[in-house]
């Protein structure tokens, strides 16, 4: 499930024009609004950067995840699985253990998504 709606965030011309460049059509913005749902909550913020911090590549076991939180381990799997839903993070299974990782791409797309085009002589 997360794999097809990576698809439909960031590949191909599904909406990676940026949000200045045309306007979204149905499909598009209810795609991206699972997206920022996902990421519109402080734990799974933090969960998002906690992981996204390793690094291109990087993973992170839940093992580590869970302590930073005064949450119960279902608690923090189950916003974990909300991220894995808008196709922000992928995760696999070792043992006891499941490691997460965030899908190639996603946050360029995403920083791409939301950054304006500079118009010429234009101050920060």
């Amino acid at each position: 499930m997360s794999k097809q709606e990576l698809e439909v965030i960031g590949q191909g011309t599904a909406c990676c024009a940026g949000l200045s460049a045309a306007p979204l059509n149905e499909d598009q913005a209810a795609e991206l609004a699972k997206v920022f749902k996902a990421l519109g909550d402080p734990v799974r913020l933090r969960l998002m950067s906690m992981i996204a911090s390793r690094g291109e590549g990087g993973e992170v076991c839940v093992c580590e995840l869970t302590p930073a939180f005064e949450l119960s381990q279902p608690t923090i799997s189950h916003h974990l699985k909300l991220l894995r839903q808008a196709g922000l993070i992928d995760c696999e299974r070792r043992g006891t253990w499941v490691y997460y990782w965030v899908l190639p791409g996603v946050l360029d797309r995403l920083a791409a998504f939301l950054t304006a085009p500079q118009t010429v002589g234009a101050t920060a």
